[in-house]
């Protein structure tokens, strides 16, 4: 490789990198928690799901529980299923019945505990799981400002570890075994970027390709809209295959019994090891009435077995069908692993396991790269004025990024003792900690000392999550043990591990921040 080449591919990691730093930390760090999602929110509310991937129960005992509340007449309703909780998706759509009152020509959604029955509003029904997950891709700026801007740097991120292997790739072998704990600053941090970040290049490149394809295919799509279906958005969608076909409505009543569950049993019993995830029901009532139910096989089955049978509920007849042991197309294929590949759910706890110290890697990998620019740019030939300017840029993306760990331990612990966590909740503790956190540490000025005592207060909050879980909810280790409560088990016992190891770094492995001041010059 040629000096110019090497330095535009050089300059070009550098930059990209350090830009993107803070929002890419960011999304590292929370999407490694993003990964337990559920787990979170039944820990939080101390449930333990049955089932993983599939609705469990009686459809027709759960259509039975949202009509007392809820005419369906002449609606569509959809239940559906996507997350490991005990809670299932409800949406209702508009009535089709001339004579429906008003506010059944209104679409309606909400979730339903298939348990205790009791229903919530997304905002009502928000956890700390689905905080950290959004989080995870800046969805909390508003739409679709937060996911433009997580795309982009994913986008930007694809670039950085192209070229960071172009960069290495001469000695990235010899490189690889290289560490050199006793040799001066920049080459410690030099040493650790280059080796984890050869480690997690494959996982930090699939996050890449599948975070920018998810969070820019609205402008991605956008041209195609215009230039091949003539801004016919809709029918995009259906040769994608995500919207449900369309049965007139008859204005006639129909005079049976309507049954779901002998339909699912149906399908279960010709399709083995058939998960179902969804059920969506035209014309609720209607002569003209069809249920489409929908699924995959399970990932030990085929990794991309997609399915979805419709049934006439008049005759009971199958109008259409998608068999997922034969019929899956490229385009099933494509989808389904693009969403498989980001939410590494195919392989089970031991792939969300290593995922998430993966996660936590990259984390580091990006914290290394900021002090490595920050250790090159301390140089006497460089003036003084400018060497204080990149000091206090390397504190300010430390102090953000570090004290996202203590806050969040902190924010697991408040969810425990508070009375009603919703979405408001978790947006007025989360953030004013979090900045006030951040500006004490800036204002601290000492890199050494934000990197030291974030990772002992967050370790001691996070040795105390499964106290305050306990005192809390009753659900102590050994008793989630005993009872059941894998799940929540699973949080307590990663955030211990967590805390143990991020405290034996802080005590035995970190410089102190006086040794940190005489090697780097600050304001």
């Amino acid at each position: 490789m040629g000096n110019r080449i090497y330095n535009i591919l050089f300059h070009t990691h550098t930059v990209s990198g350090i830009v993107i730093s803070v929002a890419l930390y960011v999304i590292f760090f929370t999407g490694s928690f993003s990964f337990f999602r559920d787990e979170i929110a039944n820990w939080q509310r101390g449930h333990q799901t049955t089932e993983q991937d599939a609705i469990v129960g009686s459809m027709d005992e759960y259509l039975n529980d949202i009509s007392k509340d809820h005419n369906l007449y002449g609606r569509d309703v959809e239940i559906s299923h996507y997350f490991n909780e005990r809670r299932v998706n409800v949406s209702l759509g508009a009535s089709k019945d001339s004579l429906a009152a008003e506010d059944e020509k209104a679409r309606t959604f909400f979730y339903l505990d298939t348990e205790d029955k009791t229903t919530g509003t997304y905002v009502e029904s928000y956890h700390l799981g689905e905080f950290l997950y959004r989080l995870h891709f800046l969805d909390q700026i508003p739409y679709p400002y937060g996911r433009y801007l997580s795309g982009l740097v994913a986008f930007f991120f694809l670039f950085a570890i192209i070229t960071g292997i172009l960069v290495h790739w001469d000695k990235i072998v010899s490189n690889f075994y290289v560490f050199r704990p006793w040799a001066k600053l920049k080459t410690i941090w030099t040493d650790a970027h280059t080796a984890l970040g050869v480690i997690g290049f494959p996982f930090q490149f699939v996050y890449a390709v599948t975070g920018a394809f998810f969070l820019l295919k609205g402008i991605l799509v956008a041209p195609l809209v215009m230039g091949l279906y003539d801004g016919d958005q809709n029918k995009l969608y259906e040769d994608l295959e995500y919207n449900h076909p369309v049965y007139a409505y008859q204005h006639e009543k129909l005079d049976q019994t309507i049954a779901i569950d002998p339909l699912i049993a149906e399908t279960k019993e010709d399709w083995p090891d058939f998960r179902l995830k969804e059920a969506h029901i035209f014309n609720y009532g209607d002569a003209n009435m069809h249920v489409a139910i929908s699924g995959y096989l399970g990932y030990s089955s085929k990794l991309n077995g997609l399915g979805h049978r419709i049934y006439k509920i008049a005759d009971g007849s199958i109008v259409e069908e998608k068999v997922p042991m034969t019929n899956n197309s490229y385009l099933d294929g494509v989808k389904n692993m693009m969403f498989r590949l980001h939410f590494g759910d195919y392989a089970g706890y031991g792939l969300r396991v290593i995922s998430f110290i993966l996660g936590l890697v990259s984390c580091f990998v990006i914290l290394s790269g900021v002090m490595i620019w920050l250790v090159a740019r301390n140089k006497k030939n460089i003036p003084e004025k400018r060497r204080k300017f990149n000091y206090q840029v390397a504190n300010i993306y430390m102090a953000i990024c570090l004290s996202l760990y203590p806050v969040t331990a902190l924010q697991f612990i408040i969810v425990q003792f508070a009375e009603q966590v919703n979405r408001p909740f978790l947006y007025r503790t989360y953030f004013p900690i979090w900045l006030a956190a951040s500006l004490f540490f800036i204002f601290k000025k000492n890199i050494g000392f934000t990197n030291k005592w974030t990772l002992i207060s967050g370790s001691v909050l996070a040795l105390l999550i499964p106290i305050a879980n306990g005192i809390s909810s009753g659900n102590w280790m050994w008793v989630a043990y005993a009872d059941g409560l894998k799940q929540v088990l699973l949080i307590d016992v990663l955030w211990i591990v967590l805390g143990l190891v991020t405290l034996w770094v802080a005590f035995f492995k970190l410089k102190s921040g006086k040794t940190e001041a005489a090697s780097i010059s600050k304001t």
